[in-house]
């Protein structure tokens, strides 16, 4: 069988390597500029053009296609490594700045206005605390990145400190290591125990498995415990060190990113 000339082999090759038509979010989740969802909350919302027409859901783009967004070009960036940033953040600090209409004017400088802006446009946070809670926040400016952690978090254990008044009564322990949400919904809580405190107000460490913030603190005021305060220490194989005060951050190495995608590590491997 002979061989094709020299100059297809190469067209060949070229053709193979160069990138084909790809849905028009995941293209935006990959610049930085949106999740997934919000990228397809804009396409509802008409935001977004193709070679000046209108997208549609599900629509797909090229290399060589003009996308628009409110009328500005939206440019394709080199690809670069992907980063992500473990914060500490204080309780009642915002991630990103809010919406005027949410608050006007804004009372303190969000946490993710002071990350390296060379590292994204955009930075998206994976399971968020809510707001009036804090502790460890993980963070990237890679679309793609952020929506493969976010699924794979529901598979690591992470670890809470949690403030109540007064102490935790046997019948309390009980129900918040039964894991049962206000969905029906039942996580698997693989510790309860003291941890201290003073006066009013005890801590108390739980560890369980895939909770977000909000459902740690479900679970202790399902037990009737009165909260008022949530911190994520542990997140899979990230822990919130000491050395990092309240408003810092730090960028993951290469290792931590790869024991994150692999639902690797827990409180209990942190030492």
């Amino acid at each position: 069988m002979r061989r094709p000339p020299a100059r297809a082999r190469a067209r060949g090759a070229a053709a193979a390597a160069a990138p084909g038509p790809e849905r028009l979010q995941k293209v935006l989740a990959r610049l930085g500029l949106a999740s997934r969802r919000e990228a397809e909350e804009w396409i509802r919302a008409g935001r977004l053009t193709i070679n000046g027409s209108i997208a549609t859901l599900g629509a797909r783009v090229g290399p060589h296609d003009r996308v628009q967004l409110d009328g500005r070009a939206v440019h394709a960036r080199p690809a670069a490594a992907a980063r992500a940033f473990l914060c500490h953040r204080s309780p009642g600090e915002p991630l990103a700045t809010p919406t005027a209409a949410a608050e006007s004017p804004p009372q303190r400088q969000a946490l993710l206005e002071r990350l390296p802006r060379r590292s994204g446009r955009r930075f998206i946070a994976v399971s968020p605390m809510p707001r009036v809670d804090g502790g460890l926040e993980l963070v990237t400016s890679d679309g793609e990145l952020a929506a493969r952690l976010q699924r794979g978090v529901h598979a690591l254990v992470s670890e809470f400190g949690v403030r109540v008044r007064g102490e935790l009564s046997p019948a309390q322990f009980a129900a918040i290591r039964d894991g049962m949400l206000d969905s029906g919904a039942r996580l698997a809580v693989e510790g309860c125990e003291a941890a201290g405190g003073e006066g009013a107000n005890r801590w108390y460490t739980l560890r369980v498995r895939g909770a977000s913030g909000k459902e740690a603190r479900q679970l202790f005021e399902r037990a009737g415990a009165l909260v008022s305060r949530v911190q994520r220490t542990h997140l899979g194989p990230l822990t919130l060190e000491r050395m990092l005060g309240r408003g810092r951050f730090r960028e993951l190495t290469a290792e931590e990113l790869r024991a994150l995608a692999a639902g690797d590590g827990g409180p209990e491997d942190a030492g």
